[in-house]
């Protein structure tokens, strides 16, 4: 890392800009095309654009004016050719092209870039006001940057990619990264997807340090002033769930003098909360056994003193077993992990929904508070609510909502699909 002394607007004050070094995989990464690819589309997909949506499908695409490489940006005209979009063209993926502006014609360099990340930055601004060094800073299509998140914890950035699109683009968009958002860390993740495109990665891997520091194994964070772990390469996303804050928080208002269930419980994010909030006692279950060894850490570090119980086995089977055993709790939290990936596994997620709610009423107590969350964006969130409700009827209890919840601030949400995350808190009788 790098100090540049920068004049500050017309003041004669000067400012102190942190600027990342880079290692050499990013300046041997090729370039895209000067050469435009020119496309038009469908009525439908015409309409969609005009209502910016952020994604143009392979099969709604009319007309071309020649085949292009991972990366090479696209122009999208109307029916009358007038300019409707400009994204990045992705020969591989069915979502060919990924839209960066719309509207207005554009230059993709690394101005552009800048100006975004300083958009994406400002909404979160008032995170710095509440101890929070851990959130997401690029929530992906949702920030204009369709197939790429940045999430920050404390001085590490961990960029993933979703699409092979972004990889001629990277070394310009990490200096301007490196602009608005500095860090002493850079890490990048590849979603599994492209971790088998070897023959378009130019070296790069999932997990590898982009920035010439090191980072260390794991890193500390704060939220909401608790300090958590992320195993940013190792760990599952980017080392973190960082998009239930505010969900969890509101755990810690109900969790007074209560006995909590965290299942699927990862590295016990409800699980800290509710032992900050005054729980009397605490049990975390995961499959993992090396997450919820970072669920104790995690608890360790708040120096939280709450009774800490850890079952690292399957949730289903633990729920079941916890039935027969009549062991009851005041508040039991489900946050299970995507079950529906496509839209054939629709079904099959909301009778695992149905099935956890059933399984979670049966392990608590009557007057008890049942939180359960969704993150698969294939289901709704009416359809999720209503197979709460229907579980609930047919185990004879009956649900009172306390509050339905969505996206924190730091996951804006600009378009349908974007929306994948649902939660319901609510009193069982």
């Amino acid at each position: 890392m790098r100090i540049q002394y920068r004049r500050r607007g017309d003041s004669s004050r000067y400012c102190i800009i942190l600027t990342m070094n880079f290692d050499n995989s990013l300046s041997q990464l090729p370039s895209p095309s000067a050469k435009r690819i020119a496309l038009r589309v469908t009525a439908p997909a015409e309409r969609a654009l005009r209502q910016g949506h952020p994604w143009v499908f392979d099969q709604s695409i009319t007309e071309q004016s020649h085949e292009g490489a991972p990366g090479d940006l696209a122009v999208i005209f109307d029916n009358k050719r007038r300019f409707l979009a400009i994204g990045l063209y992705d020969p591989t993926s069915t979502i060919r092209v990924r839209v960066l502006q719309s509207r207005q014609p554009a230059t993709i360099n690394a101005e552009w870039f800048q100006n975004k990340l300083n958009l994406a930055a400002q909404i979160r601004e008032s995170l710095e006001g509440i101890d929070t060094t851990g959130y997401r800073l690029v929530h992906g299509e949702n920030d204009g940057f369709p197939g790429l998140v940045i999430d920050r914890y404390n001085d590490t950035l961990v960029l993933k990619l979703y699409t092979l699109a972004w990889i001629p683009h990277l070394k310009e968009f990490c200096d301007a990264l490196a602009q608005v958002s500095p860090a002493e860390h850079l890490i990048l993740r590849l979603n599994r997807i492209l971790q088998k495109q070897t023959d378009f990665l130019h070296g790069l891997s999932d997990g590898m340090t982009l920035s010439l520091q090191t980072p260390p194994g794991l890193i500390l964070f704060k939220e909401n002033g608790l300090t958590f772990e992320s195993d940013p390469i190792h760990g599952q996303k980017t080392g973190f769930f960082l998009d239930q804050p505010d969900n969890r928080a509101k755990v810690e208002e109900l969790s007074k003098d209560k006995s909590v269930l965290n299942v699927f419980a990862y590295t016990g994010g409800f699980s800290v909360y509710a032992a900050r909030g005054g729980a009397r006692e605490v049990v975390s279950v995961d499959i993992s056994a090396p997450a919820i060894e970072a669920a104790i850490r995690n608890m360790g570090y708040n120096n939280l003193t709450a009774p800490h119980e850890t079952i690292a086995e399957d949730a289903f089977d633990v729920l079941a077993r916890m039935e027969t055993q009549k062991r009851l709790f005041d508040l039991v939290i489900i946050d299970p992990p995507m079950f529906a990936q496509n839209e054939k596994q629709i079904a099959s997620a909301l009778a695992a929904y149905r099935k956890l709610t059933r399984l979670g009423l049966g392990v608590l107590r009557k007057g008890g508070t049942l939180v359960q969350a969704s993150c698969s964006s294939r289901v709704d969130a009416e359809s999720f609510f209503e197979s709460i409700h229907q579980s609930a009827r047919e185990a004879g209890r009956r649900l009172t909502e306390i509050e339905r919840t969505g996206h924190a601030l730091d996951h804006p949400i600009n378009f349908e699909e974007g929306a994948y995350l649902k939660c319901l808190f609510a009193t069982a009788a």
